[in-house]
């Protein structure tokens, strides 16, 4: 059988006279004068599948445009009108737009197979110059996608982690304490993937898990969760895609060298050295990816006195990612990721001296494994396994009482704290035979075992809330027991069928049900999504879709009964204090539902001349019954048979929280954006968004938050009306010359105020931050030295030295009330990337 390699400039080729990035197979069976029936696959360089490609057949010098896309196996066919010459592309996001510019095709059946090159930074000996694709046919919803080679090469502060690069995504915002919220949800009602597993941590609920950049393959975030096999998640799914070894034994390091810190003087700056490794196990059939990162952070509060300004912490990752092809239809997959952070004196601020401060440790291990079998007309199976372990300790300066002033905090942070949570989980999906019935379908059907696991250690001492010249106004102590733990188990089945009416119309239908042990109750969650390409206008993809999606159960929100219990005392003239009152937490309901939200989406996407995507998108998510704990007492009162405290069966109780459904949480946005990808190695992006996060339940409440709080609806914490975001990575007349930028100008974030006894004054987040306006400008220059590839950058972090300030004094009648400190200030950044040999 003859093979034939088509290179990055499609240009055809002999395999012996080149290794290139496509091979096309042609097999000649028998002849059809009339029609020509084409069939294929789509993988990348270790034959994993790539599902989604948009495959265009075009005859060389006519008019007619066939199209269609690969499926989950990578397969996809054509029936073509005759013989002749054909122009054919193969275009998906992620991945090196494939172009044959002339293909003879004369016989039928046609066999072709189309290799596909990664989109990723790391090239050594081969100088792609196609460009990356833009489509993924496979999706309902507009897309927003980050490749490894943008968060590369687009400058943004802490470039070395992964979650403040996510912020280069539309859809995403990133609070002042560095949580990631896509599409107006709380990080943890996201649904984090990796490699078809749940990432979200089993302690927090949150992506905590860090990753070094090289170890991305490509991230993308999608609303509202308009497929089946994804729940636990009324956000949306952020899935994050690990790099892949190949054939060819790859290596590459960054920050191999500190910098030098001169800010107060001088020190050894904060430095992330980081490297990889890759290559074959068994050429042509296992490979290895690994990934190692260490870092130390440096960090200088410089509204604090000198010698008690500065942070330091340590963290170090590794992911270890292998495949191996069993067969040319069989893949194993497995990994493992590992996590250590160190963090001494974490939380200094510029209102948070250090003896507030708490040292920090944790742990965290991520290993997974999961084999997928193909078969013939589509069909593809893939089970596989995953557990997490997560392992947190937090211990304070000492024992004395956490005093809250109107000028910051002083004394001893209040908990010393061990939390541990694991999580297994089991999946199995199926993809059955395609089968034709007005239309072709191809029904998934598949479903998934969860088991979590808790534990806590805490004690907690006490808050005290002192108002001028260190009177006294309010304290909170801490009583019981901080010691419990609770298990869950949570399964779910769901059937989806991908409907192609026509070839310019997908529709989805699909259910899914869910259930975990703690409501026990089987959650309904139907999906209805649709694509659309107008007739001559393969160009041009109308999405939009609904859904009914359920959300994670945090186990930490059904602990707070058996946790610790606070008791309050008020302090009137003279330092007398009042009676103590309790605040206790309690689960009366049986009768409790599962979170939920309805979500709508509708978008738009056209490409323009030179590959220009422009995307227009809205998006609608109503919450409701979701969990809020809510004070059922009008005023405080004695109430008998609940605790008994100080010797008193009735004790006074300030505030007994019932859990309830009655949270209701509402997000709508409208944005564009435009995208361009510039050759093979640049491109650039803009988008604005108009959006609303709002809830009637902003203030989670809990033990460990002391705040009162009257009227608890608001905008949320990352709550940002109006968001400009731009970046690029730009050529210049200068050859081996780019420049980098990233542009972000957003609304402020809003805050509460409250008085010096914690009482929050006016609704909650009825204030706001300045607006933020952050400007990274960066050059860089590529060059090879005795024969290993050297990138060299340089820039400014906020070059207008734009003061985009995340603390804030929020305690009315403070003289400091309203005064704001911290942010990103202007930043001179230089890094030296280690490419590989050439």
């Amino acid at each position: 059988m003859p093979f034939l390699a088509v290179g990055s400039e499609g240009q055809l080729t002999l395999t012996d006279s080149i290794r290139g990035l496509f091979f096309v197979a042609a097999v000649a069976i028998s002849a059809n004068a009339e029609e020509v029936r084409v069939s294929g696959r789509v993988t990348d360089k270790t034959n994993t599948p790539i599902s989604g490609a948009r495959i265009v057949v075009k005859p060389v010098g006519g008019d007619q445009v066939l199209q269609t896309e690969s499926d989950r196996t990578g397969a996809f066919g054509l029936l073509l009108p005759a013989a002749g010459e054909y122009a054919i592309s193969v275009d998906r996001t992620s991945y090196y737009l494939y172009k044959a510019a002339s293909l003879r095709i004369d016989s039928s059946p046609f066999e072709l197979h189309v290799l596909l090159e990664s989109v990723h930074e790391l090239r050594t000996s081969v100088e792609v110059t196609a460009s990356p694709g833009t489509f993924d046919m496979e999706r309902t919803a507009p897309q927003n996608t980050l490749s490894s080679r943008t968060l590369f090469d687009v400058p943004f502060a802490n470039q070395n982690s992964l979650r403040s690069g996510l912020r280069m995504l539309p859809g995403l915002v990133q609070d002042s304490r560095g949580g990631i919220h896509i599409y107006g949800a709380a990080e943890e009602q996201t649904h984090h993937n990796f490699e078809g597993f749940q990432l979200n941590d089993p302690l927090t609920g949150r992506l905590d898990a860090r990753m070094s950049l090289e170890a991305v393959e490509s991230v993308e975030a999608a609303p509202g969760q308009p497929g089946a096999e994804f729940g636990r998640g009324v956000g949306g799914t952020l899935s994050v895609h690990a790099r892949k070894g190949d054939d060819k034994y790859r290596y590459s390091a960054t920050n191999l060298f500190p910098g030098i810190d001169t800010q107060r003087g001088t020190t050894l700056g904060s430095w992330t050295p980081r490297g990889n490794i890759s290559g074959p196990w068994w050429k042509g059939k296992a490979w290895f990816f690994n990934t190692t990162e260490l870092q130390y952070i440096n960090t200088l509060v410089p509204d604090l006195p000198g010698g008690q300004n500065r942070s330091r912490s340590y963290r170090a990752n590794d992911l270890l990612h292998n495949q191996f092809n069993l067969s040319p239809s069989n893949v194993l997959t497995v990994g493992l990721l590992f996590n250590y952070w160190f963090a001494p004196r974490n939380g200094l601020s510029a209102l948070d001296p250090r003896e507030t401060t708490v040292d920090r440790r944790s742990r965290q291990w991520f290993g997974y494994v999961k084999e997928q079998k193909s078969f013939q007309r589509g069909a593809l199976v893939e089970v596989g396994y995953a557990v997490s372990r997560t392992f947190n300790r937090e211990v304070p300066q000492g024992d004395s009482l956490y005093i809250v002033t109107d000028n910051g905090r002083r004394g001893n942070y209040y908990a010393n704290s061990e939390r541990e949570a694991k999580r297994e989980q089991a999946i199995v999906n199926a993809y059955l035979p395609v089968f034709l019935w007005r239309g072709s379908h191809q029904f998934k059907v598949g479903g998934d075992l969860l088991w979590l696991g808790y534990n806590q250690t805490i004690q907690r001492t006490g808050i005290l809330f002192e108002g001028i010249d260190s009177t006294p106004l309010r304290s909170v102590l801490f009583y019981g027991s901080g010691s419990l733990s609770l298990s869950n188990r949570e399964s779910s089945v769901y059937v989806q069928d991908s409907w192609r009416m026509r070839s310019n119309l997908l529709v989805e239908l699909g259910v899914r049900s869910e259930r975990n042990r703690i409501l026990q109750k089987w959650n309904l969650s139907p999906r209805l999504g649709f694509a659309f390409s107008p007739s001559g206008r393969e160009d041009m993809r109308i999405t939009g879709g609904v859904a009914r999606v359920f959300d994670n159960t945090n186990l930490r929100t059904f602990t707070r009964p058996e946790d610790q219990y606070a008791v309050s005392r008020s302090y009137g003239l003279g330092g007398l204090p009042s009676d103590p009152a309790l605040s206790i937490y309690r689960i009366f309901s049986a009768r409790l539902t599962s979170p939920n939200s309805l979500n709508w989406n509708l978008g738009i996407e056209r490409m323009l001349r030179g590959r220009m995507i422009v995307q227009a998108q809205w998006l609608l998510r109503r919450g409701s019954s979701g969990f809020s704990y809510i004070n059922s007492l009008p005023a405080p009162q004695h109430v008998p048979g609940l605790l008994e405290f100080q010797g008193s069966s009735a004790p006074l109780f300030d505030a007994i929280y019932g859990l309830t459904n009655r949270r209701r949480d509402s997000y709508h946005s409208v944005d564009f954006s435009v995208r361009q990808p510039l050759g093979a190695d640049h491109e650039w992006m803009a988008s604005y968004m108009r959006s609303s996060a709002r809830s009637n339940a902003v203030v989670d409440r809990h033990v460990d938050e002391p705040s009162i709080v009257g009227n608890n609806s608001g905008p949320l914490p990352w709550d940002a009306p109006n968001r400009l975001l731009s970046w690029g990575f730009l050529p210049t007349p200068f050859k081996n010359w780019s420049i980098a930028y990233l542009l972000e100008n957003r609304s402020g974030f809003p805050f509460s105020v409250q008085d010096q006894t914690g009482r929050v004054q006016g609704s909650v987040d009825d204030h706001r931050f300045p607006s933020f306006f952050e400007l990274n400008l960066f050059a860089e220059r590529r060059m090879t030295i005795r024969g290993y590839r050297i990138g060299l950058r340089g820039g400014l972090i906020n070059i207008t030295g734009h003061r985009n300030p995340n603390v804030v004094n929020n305690v009315i009648g403070s003289p400091l009330f309203l005064q704001m400190h911290g942010g990103q200030r202007r930043a001179l950044n230089f890094r030296v990337r280690f490419l590989g040999k050439v």
